[in-house]
């Protein structure tokens, strides 16, 4: 179980980036329960390698992903691995959102520069142009879709304070990890993430 109090917390309507090692495991928290998280994955040593929403729902054949499922790269390699999940509900298939979600949807006269904004600038010290960001695997994002017509709809998170998910690096990379800006992915609140490392050592996991 992840302690609050030995986590890093990215503020409301923001963004980090930091590497991993292989064997290194990620935790991210959700504190107050609804509040979406976009992550993104690189290859440490090959940034033309990062994760995909594509490659990863074909190969699991289902669009809800949970513990001991992978997430692969554009390459077919497996970058992380969901080690445990609390939630069992996230999105792979909406792109972060951005000044223009929010001026096409919201209709946002002074878009914020929302998540891909966030992850532009938290990646760009690591040498990722804009142009690299993919589709995010939204921790927590509650997307439903209607078997019958197609049709999305973000609903509330099922998230509580405190819920969480565990990912293990397969490879070295950099991550990029946001506190949602969409009011609608968060039920009409933003809020702070928290997120936990544990380094691998050669006896296993830190505690």
């Amino acid at each position: 179980m992840c302690a609050d109090d030995r986590a890093h917390e990215i503020a409301p309507r923001s963004g980090v980036a930091f590497t991993l090692d292989k064997g290194d495991r990620l935790t991210v928290i959700d504190p107050r329960g609804e509040q979406v998280a976009d992550l993104l994955a690189f290859n440490r040593h090959d940034l033309d390698e990062v994760v995909s929403s594509g490659r990863t729902l074909d190969y699991a054949s289902r669009i809800y992903l949970t513990t001991g499922d992978a997430l692969y790269s554009n390459r077919s390699n497996v970058l992380l691995r969901i080690v445990e999940d609390t939630v069992g509900r996230h999105d792979f298939l909406l792109t972060p959102c951005s000044a223009d979600t929010f001026r096409i949807i919201y209709g946002d006269a002074q878009p914020h520069r929302g998540c891909f904004g966030n992850l532009a600038a938290a990646l760009a010290p690591f040498g990722i142009a804009p142009d690299r960001i993919p589709v995010a695997f939204n921790c927590f994002m509650n997307v439903v879709i209607d078997g019958a017509t197609g049709t999305l709809s973000v609903e509330p998170p099922l998230s509580r304070a405190g819920d969480h998910i565990t990912f293990e690096a397969v490879t070295d990379l950099v991550i990029g990890l946001t506190a949602c800006s969409a009011l609608q992915s968060n039920n009409g609140r933003f809020k702070p993430i928290h997120y936990r490392v544990n380094p691998y050592t050669t006896g296993g996991q830190k505690s």
